[in-house]
């Protein structure tokens, strides 16, 4: 035995490992497919990438850019690769009904709702719930979302309140800290994702106005990436169809921060696995611009649209593996990509 090996038998620390042996509490073993593509490749690098399989990532949104909306296409996408999995919801909002899951095609039989009030009853049950799951001998795929940590209120606020104070809780921010102090190695070991979705406000700086992310520095210090959340609404005529979701890598460890992406979100049918791949074709010249039309790679052209509607039919095993190549290079750390010249600076008719 040598003497590494001695120091990590002695120490009593069940995560300690020599680096070569790999990092269990932090090693990622595999990612959670999200259901799209380009949020997949924001996330990861990889269109085939998606979501750490064992660490936090944050939603930040002011009220109604469909955060709810967006982890249930998750959940859904998660669900339905994973026959036997999981999910554990904590819900703040009380906004959550068996309808609206139901609805959404999600599998209701294996996903639990446990409403929390408070950051202490969060932890609480998290901690028992992935304690209970690590000792597991038969573990099943699990995913844990919190919506939303910016309703979570505090036991001493709770008490205050009850008492008629109406004086503003000041150690929230040290609660919520210490909460995700004790949940982070613990997902990690368990190797169970977590999303967590938040508020984000205005902030006043210098010169221009920022958008931050409530609930003081625990979750931004937990999580492995804070996507900002905007939206638009999609219409088909005057009906409103759908969101258009502007996602910014505001904080990631695996891949280039301030990164944009639009994620489509379809009230019926869900999140588009495809959509956004049409932009990053043409700009990489796997697809060219000629006229208004586009040219695909066997010297045909189609319009934008008629791509997007039927998005299988031109996105083909080929296309996507070299979609794959360039997402490495356009959203990892590492050197970019040459852009190719296309032939004609024309607009094509892409819009979906």
């Amino acid at each position: 035995m040598s003497f590494f090996d001695k120091v990590i038998k002695t120490s009593g620390n069940e995560y300690a490992s020599l680096v070569s042996d790999g990092v269990e509490a932090a090693d990622i073993d595999s990612f959670i497919d999200t259901g799209s593509y380009i949020f997949n490749a924001l996330l990861s690098g990889s269109i085939y990438g998606g979501l750490p399989s064992n660490k936090i990532t944050a939603l930040a949104g002011e009220s109604a850019t469909g955060k709810t909306f967006f982890v249930l296409g998750m959940v859904k996408t998660f669900l339905d690769e994973n026959p036997d999995a999981g999910v554990i919801y904590f819900e703040s909002e009380s906004a959550i009904t068996k309808d609206m899951i139901e609805e959404r095609g999600i599998d209701s039989k294996r996903m639990i709702i446990f409403p929390v009030a408070t950051v202490q009853e969060f932890r609480t049950q998290a901690v028992k719930i992935l304690d209970k799951y690590i000792d597991d001998e038969e573990k099943q795929p699990m995913m844990m979302c919190l919506d939303s940590l910016g309703m979570l209120s505090t036991t001493k606020e709770m008490e205050d309140t009850a008492a008629g104070n109406e004086t503003r809780d000041m150690t929230r921010a040290q609660v919520l800290k210490a909460a995700f102090r004790v949940l982070t190695l613990r997902l990690g070991k368990a190797k169970v994702p977590m999303i967590v979705t938040n508020h984000t406000y205005d902030s006043m700086g210098s010169m221009f106005t920022t958008k931050e992310m409530g609930g003081g520095s625990g979750l931004k210090y937990a999580a492995s990436q804070i996507v900002f959340l905007g939206k638009k609404k999609e219409k088909d005529g005057k009906e409103v169809i759908g969101n258009i979701i502007h996602c910014k890598n505001h904080k990631s460890r695996l891949t280039v921060e301030n990164k944009m992406v639009d994620v489509r979100l379809n009230y019926e049918k869900g999140l588009d696995k495809y959509y956004g791949l049409l932009d990053l074709a043409l700009k990489y010249g796997i697809f060219k611009s000629v006229s208004t039309r586009i040219e695909l790679p066997d010297g045909t052209t189609q319009f934008g649209k008629t791509i997007n509607n039927d998005p299988t039919k031109y996105f083909t095993p080929e296309i996507l593996e070299k979609l794959d190549e360039v997402c490495a290079k356009e959203f990892k750390y590492g050197d970019v990509v040459e852009l190719k010249p296309e032939t004609n600076t024309d607009t094509p008719d892409n819009e979906s």
